[in-house]
C-alpha cells in the first residue's frame, strides 16, 4: 500500500475516533481531541502486534524475563513509537491532509511521572531494547499520580509541585481491572505447617490494599511490520474504594484513612519522617507482591501449573528496591503451593537476578527490624529464617569467625539490610561498569564473593542510540546515514565506520554547522520556556543567554554531591576572579532535581543560581560567562540540551558513579568528554582511545581511598583559597539564608570535603584550560567529536540486554508470522477503517 492511500485510512481512523470519543468533527476538534484521536488510531495498530507478540510467546513457550523497577522514564512516548514503527512518512503525511501541527501534537503530551534519573532512564532503554531485540519480557513498576515532583527555581531555592502528567486521560495506557490483585499488610500472623513439614503462616486482622493494573505497550524498533510489542504493567492504588478507609475519615484520622490510596501517589516519598518510610516501604511490597502474583497467574495460564517455573520465569530485581521479592517469592512457593523450604529456596535462587547500581549508602537499602515486623509479619519471618540458615552456613564455612558472621548477615543492628537479602536469594549479582562491578567484588560485597566467586559478574549500562540519537538528533542522524548507511539504526556497533570521515574536511564543517543549529534550537527553546523567578515564584525575567558560537558547557544530571556540581561552580568563581578574560566565551547549563529532603544538594543549587547572578551582574563578564539552571529536568528537556552540548561534565569522584548514562547519550551526540576515570567513563575512554579524549583528569578510585585533608590544599593554593573564601565572605550570599547555607557549603569542603572536591579542582581547572585551546581549532574538535561518536558502539543497550540474556538464558522470540497474520485479519474483519503501517 502506497503513503497516500495509508494516510487516507489513518485520516478516516481519526475523523471516527474524534466523532465517536468526544462529539466534534476533526475541523472543529480541539487540539487535545485530536491528540487523543491521533494516538488512539496509532494505539490499534500497536496492539495488533501487542496481541501477536503475546500470543506468539504463549505458543512458543520460550524462557521470560520479568524485569521489576521502581523507576522508568521514558519519555514522550507518540515520537518514540512513531519512530520505532518507521512510521514517520505516513504520519506527516496524515497530519498535511488534515492540516494539524506535529509539535502542536507533540505538545500535548506530558513526560510520564515514573522516574527520577538514571535509574529510571535505564530501565526504559532496556525495554526499548528488549522489544527491539525480539527477547520475551515482562516488565513491573508503579503508577505515580503526581511523579517525583515537579521542579521550580525560586531565587534559587528548589520548590517541589506535583507533578500533574495525568491530568488529561494518557492515550497509550489501558486500565485492566481484570487483573487487579490483593496486597496485605500488617495483621497477626498464625502458624501452620505445609505437607513437608515446613513452617508457614497465615494471617488474621490484616490491611488488604488493592493494586489496580495499567499496561503501556513498548514498541520495538524496526523496519519491517513484525515489530515486537511487549508491556509495561504499572500498579496503583489510587481508585481502589477498599483501600480508603471510611470509618477512620469519620473519626478525624484523615491521614491514617487515605495511607493506602496514596501509595502510588509520590516517587519516593521523603523518609526522614516515620510515615514517609512506612509508605516507603509499602511502595516497594507493593510493587514486589503484586508483580509475583501476576508473573505466577501469567506462568499458571500457560502451563497450569508451576513444574516448570524454575526453568520458565527469570525476574531482574532492579536495585534494592525490589529485594523483598526474595521474602515473598518464598513465603508464596511454600505456603500456596507447598513447595519445600529447600525446593523454595532453589526454585527463588534459579529465577532471580539482583543489578546493584550504586556502592551509596541510601541505595543499599536497610530497613529497620521493627517496621518489617509490623508491616510485613509474614515475610519478616521468612527473612529471619532465611539469615538463621545463612548464618549458619557462614559458621560451618568459616568456623570461629563471628566478625564475618556480622558483615554477611542479613540482619544487623536491628535493621534488615536489603542488598544482602538479594543477593543470597539471587543466582547471579552484576555491577553496571567495569570499575563498579571491581568495588562490588573486592570492596562493598567481598566477603560474599568470597563465598559465592561464580555469582557476580558485569555489565555495563548503554543507552538506546535510537531514542537518544536517531529521534533526539535527526540532523546528526541523517549525517551519520548519509555516510555509512542506515544499518547503525539496528546494529549500533556499524557505527564505528564513522571513524573514516573524522579528518575529512567536509564532514568537519557540515558536523559543526549541524551542531550550531542544534545549540540555536535550544536557545530558541531556552527564550521561549526558561525563566529567572523571584522568590514568591514570580517570573521576572528570562535567563540570559550567550549566542551559538560560545563554548555549551553542559551538567545535567540528579543534583547530588558525589557527582560534583561544586567542582564546577568553583571552577567558575576562579574564571570569575581571575583579571583576564578567557577567549572562550563559556555557557554552563546545569539541570537536575535535587531529593526533597537532601539540604546539601539544595544549597548546591542555590549556589549555581547565586554564581549565575553574580555573572549577570557584572558588565566585565556577562557576556564571557553565563550560567543558566534550567528547571524541572526530564527526558524531553534532555532530547532538546544534549544535542547542543559541546562539553559534556562528568565529572563524579572516582569510585563513587557506577556507571553513568549521561555521558554515553552526550558523547554520542558529540560532545566531548570532561570527566574523571569514574565509571563507564573508564570504559568509554578505553573505546575512544587516549589521542581523541583529550580532558580525563582527577584522582583515580584507588587515591581517593586514601587519607586526605582538604585543609591543606585550601590553605597552600592562593587561588584555590580565594574561590573557596567566595562561599563565606559576602561575595554571592544576598540574604541571610543564602549567606548561612553557602558558609555550611564552606564548611563542609575545608573540614571534610567527602568527595574530593577540593583534591581535584586544580587538575579541572587546568583541564579546562585545555578544552578551550581545543574549542579555539574547530576543525580539530570536530575531528576528536567525530571519533568519540564512532567509538560508541558498544554502549547501545542493544549490547547490553544481549550480555543480559546470557544471564538470563533466554532466546529472541520474533512474532509468529501466521499469528501476527491471523490477528491482523480478525482486527480487519471487524475494523473496515483498518489502519496498514
Amino acid at each position: 500500500m502506497d503513503i497516500d492511500t495509508a494516510a487516507d485510512i489513518l485520516a478516516q481512523k481519526i475523523k471516527h475516533l474524534i466523532i465517536t470519543t468526544s462529539g466534534h468533527t476533526a475541523a472543529t476538534a480541539t487540539l487535545e481531541e485530536f491528540y487523543q484521536a491521533f494516538c488512539a488510531a496509532l494505539k490499534e495498530e500497536i496492539m495488533v502486534n501487542a496481541t501477536a507478540t503475546i500470543d506468539t510467546i504463549q505458543y512458543k513457550k520460550p524462557r521470560i524475563i520479568n524485569w521489576i523497577s521502581m523507576e522508568y522514564m521514558p519519555g514522550r512516548l507518540l515520537t518514540n513509537n512513531i519512530y520505532n514503527m518507521s512510521a514517520n512518512e505516513l504520519v506527516k503525511a496524515v497530519l498535511v491532509k488534515m492540516d494539524r501541527n506535529f509539535s502542536d501534537l507533540v505538545s500535548c503530551e506530558p513526560d510520564p511521572g515514573l522516574g527520577n534519573g538514571g535509574l529510571g532512564r535505564l530501565s526504559s532503554c532496556f525495554l526499548d531494547s528488549l522489544a527491539a531485540l525480539h527477547y520475551p519480557a515482562r516488565a513491573y513498576g508503579l503508577r505515580y499520580q503526581y511523579g517525583v515532583f515537579e521542579q521550580e527555581i525560586w531565587n534559587g531555592v528548589q520548590v517541589e509541585r506535583p507533578d500533574c502528567w495525568l491530568l488529561n486521560t494518557d492515550p497509550w495506557e489501558s486500565r485492566r481491572d481484570d487483573f487487579s490483585v490483593n496486597i496485605h499488610f500488617r495483621g497477626n500472623p498464625v502458624h501452620a505447617v505445609n505437607k513437608h513439614g515446613d513452617d508457614v503462616y497465615l494471617i488474621e486482622d490484616g490491611e488488604e490494599v488493592r493494586a489496580l493494573p495499567y499496561d503501556i505497550p513498548i514498541i520495538g524498533y524496526s523496519e519491517k511490520i513484525n515489530y515486537s510489542v511487549l508491556l509495561l504493567r504499572l500498579w496503583s492504588t489510587k481508585e481502589s474504594p477498599r483501600n480508603f478507609f471510611l470509618q477512620r475519615y469519620n473519626a478525624g484520622l484523615l491521614d491514617q484513612a487515605s495511607e493506602n490510596t496514596s501509595l502510588t501517589d509520590i516517587l519516593y516519598p521523603n523518609d526522614n519522617n516515620e510515615l514517609g518510610k512506612r509508605v516507603r516501604l509499602k511502595q516497594e511490597f507493593l510493587l514486589v507482591s503484586a508483580s509475583l502474583q501476576d508473573i505466577i497467574r501469567r506462568h499458571f495460564h500457560v502451563y497450569g501449573d508451576l513444574i516448570q517455573f524454575a526453568d520458565k520465569v527469570r525476574i531482574q530485581i532492579n536495585d534494592t528496591h525490589p529485594a523483598l521479592m526474595i521474602a515473598e517469592m518464598m513465603r508464596v512457593l511454600t505456603k500456596n503451593y507447598d513447595f519445600s523450604w529447600a525446593k523454595a529456596l532453589e526454585v527463588c535462587q534459579t529465577c532471580c537476578s539482583y543489578t546493584n547500581h550504586t556502592i551509596l549508602k541510601e541505595a543499599l537499602e536497610e530497613w529497620n527490624e521493627m517496621r518489617v515486623q509490623e508491616l510485613l509479619p509474614r515475610q519478616y519471618r521468612i527473612i529471619q529464617k532465611l539469615n538463621q540458615e545463612f548464618c549458619n552456613h557462614i559458621r560451618q564455612q568459616y568456623p570461629g569467625d563471628e566478625e564475618k558472621v556480622r558483615r554477611l548477615s542479613i540482619i544487623e543492628n536491628g535493621q534488615i539490610r536489603m542488598a544482602h537479602l538479594a543477593i543470597l536469594g539471587s543466582h547471579k549479582v552484576n555491577g553496571v561498569a567495569e570499575l563498579h562491578s571491581q568495588i562490588l567484588k573486592q570492596n562493598i560485597f567481598k566477603d560474599f564473593n568470597e563465598l559465592y566467586p561464580k555469582k557476580f559478574t558485569n555489565v555495563t549500562n548503554g543507552v538506546t542510540h535510537r531514542r537518544w540519537l536517531l529521534h533526539s538528533n535527526p540532523l546528526l542522524a541523517s549525517f551519520i546515514s548519509k555516510r555509512i548507511g542506515n544499518g547503525w539504526i539496528r546494529d549500533f556497533s556499524q557505527i564505528d565506520k564513522l571513524a573514516e570521515f573524522a579528518s575529512d574536511p567536509e564532514s568537519q564543517k557540515e558536523f559543526l554547522e549541524i551542531k550550531k543549529k542544534n545549540k540555536e534550537a535550544l536557545l530558541q527553546f531556552l527564550s521561549r520556556e526558561n525563566f529567572t523567578r523571584d522568590a514568591n515564584g514570580k517570573i521576572i525575567a528570562h535567563s540570559h543567554m550567550l549566542q551559538s558560537d560560545a563554548l555549551f558547557d553542559v551538567q545535567i544530571k540528579r543534583v547530588h554531591e558525589y557527582k560534583r556540581q561544586l567542582l564546577s561552580v568553583l571552577h567558575l568563581i576562579m574564571l570569575y576572579q581571575e583579571e583576564t578574560l578567557s577567549p572562550v566565551p563559556r555557557f554552563c547549563l546545569f539541570a537536575g532535581k535535587a531529593a526533597p529532603g537532601y539540604e546539601r544538594a539544595k544549597q548546591i543549587i542555590q549556589l549555581i543560581c547565586a554564581m549565575g547572578r553574580k555573572l549577570h551582574a557584572d558588565p566585565r563578564i556577562k557576556d564571557n560567562i553565563c550560567i543558566a539552571f534550567i528547571e524541572n529536568y526530564n527526558v524531553s528537556l534532555a532530547e532538546i540540551i544534549i544535542p547542543a552540548a559541546d562539553l559534556s561534565e562528568q565529572i563524579s569522584a572516582a569510585g563513587w558513579e557506577a556507571a553513568g548514562t549521561g555521558n554515553m547519550k552526550l558523547a554520542m551526540n558529540g560532545a566531548l568528554t570532561i570527566g574523571t576515570e569514574d565509571g563507564a567513563n573508564i570504559e568509554m575512554h578505553k573505546a575512544v582511545t587516549d589521542r581523541y579524549w583529550p580532558f580525563s583528569f582527577g584522582s583515580s578510585a584507588e587515591e581517593n581511598q586514601q587519607s586526605y585533608k582538604s585543609w591543606d590544599i585550601y590553605t597552600q593554593d592562593e587561588q584555590i583559597r580565594r574561590a573557596v573564601d567566595a562561599l563565606k565572605n559576602g561575595l554571592l550570599a544576598e540574604s541571610p539564608s543564602e549567606d548561612a547555607a553557602f558558609k555550611q557549603i564552606y564548611h563542609h569542603l575545608t573540614e571534610n570535603d567527602p568527595f574530593r572536591v577540593l583534591k581535584d579542582l586544580r587538575a579541572y581547572y587546568e583541564t579546562q584550560k585545555r578544552v578551550e585551546e581545543l574549542f579555539l581549532q574547530p576543525a580539530l574538535w570536530a575531528e576528536t567529536a567525530i571519533h568519540n561518536i564512532a567509538a560508541m558502539g558498544q554502549f547501545s543497550t542493544d549490547q547490553t540486554i544481549r550480555n543480559y540474556a546470557k544471564i538470563w538464558g533466554l532466546e529472541p522470540c520474533i512474532p509468529d508470522p501466521n499469528i501476527l497474520l491471523k490477528v491482523r485479519e480478525e482486527y480487519s474483519e471487524n475494523d473496515r477503517c483498518k489502519i496498514k503501517i
